[in-house]
């Protein structure tokens, strides 16, 4: 208990010699009873903080359900260890766990590094993006998992092959959606791209898309317009494709949304 020292015994005065009141005084000083947190809690305070950010990053940037998928993408987060994963998809009862080993780092009073890791558990749950700061656990046995790299997403069409395969319209003519549609189907593209047709008058737009497999980021596509007179192939710029602006959808083929400034 943190508080003064008292000089009577049953209304007996104590002499203290300077020594003895050191002594008196050494446990109080050494469990930093109202003092300075020691170099090792600042460490720890560190890896708790570094933590806090992993899961925050983790929650709220990706899109991930399964535990591997996971597991990886907190393993190429700066200064985290992957030491136990634990579920199978963040859609099942009890979510995914996973264990990451943190460091943390301070220095002492003479300028000596002090290097401590701890262990924090980050749960996932598909019916939140947020569950607080992950608790401190006991570290796992063994070394850090290894994960494998990420598969690869389906691979758009060239510019100048989607030019070469729709065909053109003259002046004066009308693109006809069914025969553009046919040469889309022509070409065997991954199954896993989206096509999207959208007619506007005597104009045709197309939209190709690839979803990102793992993360919220901007959208893999390619639009297409055709028109009398001219055919065009192009990419929308990066915040255009970001998911909600619209900018992968057919209407931005058929009518460009201008530039972001």
């Amino acid at each position: 208990m943190c508080g003064g020292v008292t000089g009577t015994d049953h209304g007996r005065v104590r002499r203290f010699t300077p020594l003895a009141g050191l002594l008196l005084f050494a446990p109080v000083l050494a469990s930093g009873c109202g003092l300075m947190p020691s170099a090792e809690d600042k460490a720890a305070s560190v890896a708790r903080d570094r933590a806090g950010r992993m899961a925050f990053v983790l929650r709220t940037s990706t899109s991930l359900e399964r535990a591997e998928d996971l597991g990886r993408r907190a393993s190429e987060l700066n200064n985290a260890e992957v030491m136990k994963v634990t579920g199978t998809s963040t859609r099942d009862r009890g979510g995914v766990q996973i264990i990451v080993r943190v460091e943390g780092r301070s220095s002492t009073f003479d300028n000596q590094d002090i290097v401590v890791k701890r262990c924090f558990e980050i749960g996932f749950d598909h019916r939140t993006d947020d569950q607080g700061a992950p608790p401190q656990v006991e570290c796992p046995a063994g070394a850090p998992l290894k994960f494998g790299p990420w598969p690869k997403g389906a691979a758009l069409p060239s510019e100048a092959r989607l030019r070469k395969a729709v065909p053109a319209v003259p002046k004066g003519g009308r693109a006809d959606e069914a025969k553009i549609r046919a040469a889309v189907a022509g070409m065997r593209l991954d199954p896993r791209i989206t096509a999207d047709y959208l007619t506007v008058g005597d104009t045709v737009g197309v939209s190709l898309t690839a979803a990102p497999l793992y993360t919220n980021t901007a959208l893999d596509c390619v639009l297409v317009r055709v028109a009398p007179g001219k055919t065009s192939v192009f990419v929308p710029s990066r915040i255009q494709r970001m998911p909600g602006e619209g900018g992968c959808g057919p209407a931005n083929a058929v009518n460009p949304l201008p530039p972001p400034h």
